[in-house]
């Protein structure tokens, strides 16, 4: 089982950064997958960026690109969403997750989520 907890969220005006963090404990693998979604108010939950633990991949998705970057401290099971240049339209709860056995672009095939940090862009 993983549990998740993410931090780093708050409110900033457009232009500004933040930088997510998500803590994965349990038992995480170097083929597993962390990714970042997030779910704006009557909006379905969308993808932002994932990465496999243990390998180069990663994907970010076009909206943030360039201005979003994940990352990995993997002694530390750690993933982080650097946000830059942050505009109102990214104000969502982001949400961290994780499964088995590579990325997946759909929320579905993940098991484990965090509870979520607010981001609010004004």
């Amino acid at each position: 089982h993983v549990q998740l907890v993410e931090s780093g969220g708050g409110s900033v005006q457009a232009g500004g950064s933040l930088r997510l963090s998500c803590v994965a404990s349990g038992y995480i693998y170097s083929s597993d997958c962390m990714a970042w979604f997030r779910q704006a108010p009557g909006k379905e939950r969308e993808a932002v960026a994932r990465i496999v633990v243990g390998n180069v991949y990663q994907y970010i998705t076009e909206s943030v690109k360039g201005r979003f970057t994940i990352s990995r401290d993997s002694a530390k099971n750690t993933v982080f969403l650097q946000m830059n240049s942050l505009k109102p339209e990214d104000t969502a709860m982001y949400y961290c997750a994780a499964k088995r056995d590579w990325c997946s672009p759909r929320t579905g095939d993940f098991a484990y989520w965090g509870q979520g940090t607010q981001v609010t862009v004004s």
